[in-house]
């Protein structure tokens, strides 16, 4: 029986989906057994020229991390889907956006200004920006186009599945990676995890409806580790947020911050959040709810922290 071909790529993302495909430990040997991965250039020496001159379809599956950033990774999300039977979503950048995403409160004039200009330790004087190409003494050096706005693969390319993370736990891994091997692949479009229903079904924690009058940040406030975070103040995510990671995070006393993306048939992610958000908070005037308001550091990071590129905002308009 011919092996699977399999392909790895790396987006705008940090890395950390890398290291969490092999986090399935010595289950990798059973991958071995069955796939060979004919492209990864973060392990393995294998040329953009070589995938080109692969026979379209040849590749079985593609598991694709990062967002859609610049014209190079663009160009791969293209290239790559043209060459493989399977793509698939890799992780929250490549599923929502992720937090390069949040980019998206901004343009590239504005991020080039900031990064190349104005921060403290630049010295640039002449206000150099990276420009696509540029002409030099030995010929014309090229480097990837910045484009203005983030977008996920599934905004530019078809994707087939998606495995949801930040990064995805091992088991969700492994529960992909199993389903291709036994060839007992899901209809097209599923989010490959345990659980369909909100991270809350995994998570132990006890809710008594409670409702708040204040929201607190993780160390403003030692919690109750037998009640819901959300009752408490802090702002958790579980409520709108896919399970089947386990909960890890509330059971470490640490809010979910939203990576497995949105419960099934939420349209979007950071909407729910802040339903559910206001449906905690204890009070009918006006000026005290705009106070408990003002306590949210960073909203769009808070309720959009994965999922802006995804959302039904996409971006802020830039005047």
């Amino acid at each position: 029986m011919a092996k699977l071909k399999v392909a790895f790529y790396w987006a705008a993302s940090c890395g950390g989906c890398e290291i969490a495909q092999l986090e399935i430990g010595e289950k990798i040997l059973k991958v071995a057994e069955v796939a060979d991965i004919v492209f990864w250039p973060v392990a393995i020496d294998a040329k953009y020229k070589d995938v080109e001159a692969m026979a379209d379809g040849s590749i079985d599956v593609c598991l694709f991390n990062g967002a859609i950033r610049n014209s190079e990774q663009e160009h791969l999300a293209h290239m790559l889907r043209k060459k493989s039977k399977v793509m698939i979503a890799y992780g929250s950048c490549a599923y929502e956006g992720g937090v390069p995403g949040l980019a998206n409160m901004f343009d590239r004039a504005s991020i080039f200004e900031r990064v190349y200009h104005e921060t403290p330790s630049t010295n640039n004087k002449h206000k150099v920006f990276p420009e696509p190409s540029h002409k030099v003494h030995e010929g014309v050096l090229c480097i990837p186009e910045f484009n203005d706005t983030v977008k996920t693969l599934r905004q530019t390319v078809d994707v087939d599945y998606i495995i949801p993370g930040c990064p995805p736990e091992e088991k969700t891994t492994w529960l992909a990676l199993t389903a291709l091997i036994e060839g007992k692949l899901p209809p097209k479009g599923t989010v490959i995890t345990d659980n369909v229903k909100a991270v809350c079904d995994d998570c132990p924690r006890k809710r008594d409806v409670k409702k708040v009058k204040k929201v607190y940040r993780t160390y403003e406030i030692i919690t109750d580790p037998e009640i819901c975070l959300l009752e408490q103040g802090l702002l958790c995510a579980g409520v709108a947020t896919r399970g089947g990671c386990g909960a890890p995070c509330p059971q470490a006393n640490m809010p979910c911050t939203g990576c497995y993306g949105p419960v099934e048939g939420a349209i979007d992610q950071g909407a729910h959040f802040i339903s559910a958000m206001a449906s905690v908070i204890d009070s009918k005037d006006p000026d005290e709810i705009q106070k408990i308001i003002d306590d949210i550091h960073d909203p769009v990071g808070t309720v959009y922290r994965y999922s802006l590129p995804d959302s039904l905002l996409r971006r802020a308009r830039i005047q």
